[in-house]
């Protein structure tokens, strides 16, 4: 397993190299950040109610999984990659929610750089492929997804 990158200033497409890996911070979620998203973007009754939560087939009160996406993007661009441009998004492709998340989960990002392709017609960019995960305290992946970011290119000297 790769170690870690820690960039301390703006990266740029030649600063990235297949397997390298970077984390962001964490959030905790409780219960009432749960029902405030749900309310706003996916009212539906087990993200939003105890006792319908209960009788769904999660059993409790769950997290949107789009409440979840959010949490990773917000983790994702508090990060250690930071692109000079900013995280620009091409795409999402694979996105997973293998486990649901629940009150008191403490959700912590991590994604590895799985391509870099500098641009063919665009020479001061490039894109990147990078793996995303998600985990909560229990090192429990709730999310994945693979994603391209446009990255700058360094100008010439």
């Amino acid at each position: 397993m790769s170690p870690v990158a820690k960039p301390s200033e703006p990266r740029y497409l030649e600063d990235l190299s297949v397997g390298q890996r970077y984390a962001g911070g964490s959030v905790a979620l409780d219960a009432e950040a749960i029902r405030a998203f749900a309310g706003a973007f996916d009212p539906q009754p087990f993200h939003l109610n105890e006792a319908a939560a209960q009788a769904s087939v999660f059993g409790r009160l769950v997290a949107s999984g789009w409440h979840t996406m959010a949490l990773t993007m917000r983790l994702l661009v508090e990060g250690e990659l930071q692109p000079a441009w900013g995280l620009i998004g091409l795409g999402a492709d694979e996105l997973r929610w293998p486990r649901p998340v629940q009150p008191g989960d403490v959700l912590r990002v991590q994604w590895e750089v799985l391509e870099v392709h500098p641009s063919g017609s665009k020479p001061d960019r490039g894109t990147a492929r990078l793996r995303v995960t998600t985990r909560n305290q229990r090192d429990e992946v709730v999310l994945t997804l693979i994603t391209t970011i446009l990255v700058p290119r360094r100008s010439p000297a």
